[in-house]
């Protein structure tokens, strides 16, 4: 399923974004991050070890929303599964998003010893809410 434009435009910004997965026990958990498009997969950035990539290895369905920073109510929700987990890149690919998000480097929040990891989710459904004329 291709991304569509609107939807690529707030993944190339600094958008809030959603990423729900599921736990062992088949309860949700959800985490507030940072999101990017490779054009055509939601890309999401994190630590080696953290909740989300132990339950993606597990079960790689999840559920995202995307809102506009600038209007929270103008949003996409995706449903869709990681189809691709790596390390390659991503020390790096944090480096863009830190620039995107924050206009400077990275702060290494939990410091340098972490091992960043890429995810690349691929969409099944996707939704969109509020207005999404472009202009």
């Amino acid at each position: 399923m291709d991304l569509p434009d609107e939807l690529l435009d707030l993944l190339r910004r600094p958008s809030t974004c959603f990423v729900a997965t599921t736990m062992p026990d088949g309860s949700p958990q959800m985490t507030q991050t940072w999101v990017d498009t490779d054009g055509a997969h939601v890309l999401i950035n994190t630590v080696e070890g953290f909740q989300k990539v132990r339950n993606v290895g597990r079960d790689p369905r999840v559920a995202l929303s995307v809102s506009d920073p600038g209007n929270p109510s103008r949003y996409f929700a995706v449903r869709g599964r990681v189809v691709d987990v790596t390390t390659d890149g991503a020390a790096d690919h944090i480096e863009t998003l830190a620039q995107r998000y924050l206009g400077g480097p990275y702060p290494w929040f939990g410091g340098r010893d972490q091992v960043r990891v890429l995810l690349s989710i691929a969409p099944d459904k996707i939704h969109a809410m509020g207005r999404h004329a472009m202009g």
